[in-house]
C-alpha cells in the first residue's frame, strides 16, 4: 500500500467479521487494497487477509478460548492493519450499520449520543443492529483514538416519497416510528452511483435494480434516488430470501399464534431462518444447489423466487411512474444466468428479451438489441460505499 490516507471497513456480523482496507486516492475516491474476515468469533476464531491479487497475506487460527473477546479480536485485527499500510495513515473505520431509523438519512461520526440512539433501534434489527454495535464499541475499546463512522443501510431510501414509507396503521404508531425503511442501501446507493458511468443515457432514468442474494430486495430508482423498495420495516419483508419469508399475510402470524400457540421468539426464528428458499424447497438456501437439484420442491422454490421478483419489477416500475432498465447486482443477481433468463422471460410483456450469450458470458449488458427493456449487470460494492462516505465525513469535521 503507497503511503497516503487510508480507511478501515467492518461489516460485523454475529460470529464473524468481514473487514476491508481502502487507500484513499485523489478526488475523494477510494481503492482497495486488503480484504478478509475473522470467522468463529467466540468458538474458534480465524484470522484471514489477501491482497487483491487474491495473495493470502494472514491465515491464522486461535483454539477455543482463545482471543474468544471481541474487543481482543479487533485489537489484532487493527494492530495487524497498522502494521501492513506501508507508510499509510489510518485515518478512520466505516461501519455498516443496518438501521439508522428516521433520523439517519446520510453516514455519521459516532459518539456516546449517537450509540445510545442506535442501541433505541435494536427492536427493528434484532438480527443484525446488536453486532455491528458491538464491533463499534469493543474497536473503541481497543483503539479509542480512532474516529468511526457509522454508514446505515437504511439512509439512501430516506428520500422517498411519504406514500411509499407508510404503512395504513394509526398515525401515532406512524409517527413512533412504525414505517417502512428499506435497506440495502448501501448496494443501491453504489449502482446509483456506478450507473451513469455505465450506461450515461440512463443518469435520469427510471430504473428498477435487483440485489439478489441470500438476503433479497429491490429497489425502484429514478435520477439516481429511491422512490420505492421491497423491503419495508424490517428485512424480512418483500422477496423470499434464503431462509426469510419475504412479504407475509399478518393474518398469517394471527393464526400462528392462536392456532399453533407460537409466541415471539419461535416466529423470529420462523420467518428469519427456517422459511425462504429453504423453507420452501426443504433442501438448501442456496440458489445454486436449488438450480442443480433433481428435487421437485427446489424447483418449486426458484419459480417462486423467480415470479416474486417478475412481480415487484412491475410494482416498482408502476410506484415510479416509468421503467427505462433493469440492473441485476449481488450474489445470484451478479452471478446466476438461470435466474434472470426466468425472470426476463416473465417480463416478456414489457419487452424485455435477453442475449442468451452475454447472459451466459455475465457480461455487463445482457439484453438482446431489440429488448425495449435494456438489462444490466453491475457488481456491487457496499465496502467501497461504505469507505467513500467514511472519507467524505472525516473531510467534513
Amino acid at each position: 500500500m503507497s503511503t497516503g490516507n487510508a480507511i478501515l471497513v467492518i461489516n460485523a456480523g454475529s460470529s464473524s467479521l468481514k473487514f476491508s482496507v481502502f487507500r484513499e486516492k485523489p478526488g475523494g475516491d477510494v481503492a482497495v487494497a486488503i480484504n478478509g474476515q475473522i470467522s468463529g468469533i467466540g468458538t474458534e476464531p480465524k484470522f484471514e487477509a489477501k491482497d487483491t491479487s487474491r495473495r493470502v497475506l494472514a491465515d491464522k487460527a486461535w483454539g477455543a478460548g482463545e482471543k474468544s473477546d471481541r474487543t481482543a479480536l479487533l485489537s489484532y485485527l487493527l494492530d495487524w492493519v497498522e502494521e501492513h499500510l506501508e507508510g499509510a495513515k489510518l485515518i478512520a473505520a466505516g461501519h455498516r450499520v443496518v438501521h439508522g431509523g428516521s433520523k439517519y438519512s446520510h453516514p455519521v461520526l459516532l459518539t456516546p449520543e449517537v450509540l445510545a440512539e442506535l442501541d433505541a433501534l435494536i427492536p427493528l434489527a434484532p438480527l443484525h443492529q446488536p453486532h455491528n454495535l458491538a464491533a463499534i464499541r469493543a474497536l473503541a475499546e481497543a483503539h479509542p483514538e480512532l474516529p468511526q463512522v457509522a454508514c446505515f443501510d437504511t439512509a439512501f431510501h430516506r428520500g422517498q416519497p411519504w406514500q411509499s414509507q407508510t404503512f395504513a396503521l394509526p398515525r401515532a404508531m406512524t409517527e413512533e416510528g412504525v414505517r417502512r425503511y428499506g435497506f440495502h442501501g448501501l448496494s443501491y446507493e453504489y449502482i446509483a452511483r456506478r450507473l451513469p458511468e455505465v450506461a450515461p443515457e440512463l443518469a435520469d432514468a427510471h430504473v428498477v435494480v435487483c440485489h439478489l442474494g441470500s438476503g433479497a430486495s429491490m429497489c425502484a430508482i429514478k435520477a439516481g434516488k429511491s422512490i420505492d423498495s421491497t423491503m419495508g420495516f424490517t428485512a424480512v419483508d418483500g422477496l423470499p430470501m434464503g431462509t426469510r419469508t419475504g412479504r407475509l399475510d399478518p393474518g398469517v402470524l394471527i393464526y400462528l399464534m392462536r392456532a399453533k400457540g407460537m409466541g415471539a421468539d419461535e416466529l423470529e426464528k420462523l420467518l428469519y431462518n427456517k422459511s425462504g428458499l429453504l423453507g420452501v424447497s426443504g433442501v438448501s438456501n442456496d440458489m445454486r444447489v436449488l438450480l442443480e437439484s433433481a428435487e421437485p420442491h427446489a424447483a418449486e422454490a426458484v419459480e417462486l423466487f423467480c415470479h416474486s421478483v417478475a412481480k415487484e419489477t412491475g410494482a416498482l416500475a408502476a410506484s415510479m411512474g416509468g421503467l427505462d432498465a433493469i440492473v441485476f447486482t449481488a450474489g445470484i443477481g451478479e452471478r446466476s444466468a438461470p435466474v434472470r433468463a426466468r425472470v426476463a422471460k416473465k417480463l416478456a410483456w414489457l419487452g424485455v428479451h435477453l442475449d442468451p450469450d452475454a447472459n451466459d458470458a455475465n457480461e455487463a449488458k445482457i439484453s438482446a438489441p431489440d429488448s425495449r427493456i435494456p438489462v444490466w449487470v453491475i457488481p456491487t460494492d457496499e465496502e467501497r460505499m461504505i469507505a467513500q462516505h467514511t472519507v467524505e465525513v472525516m473531510e467534513q469535521r
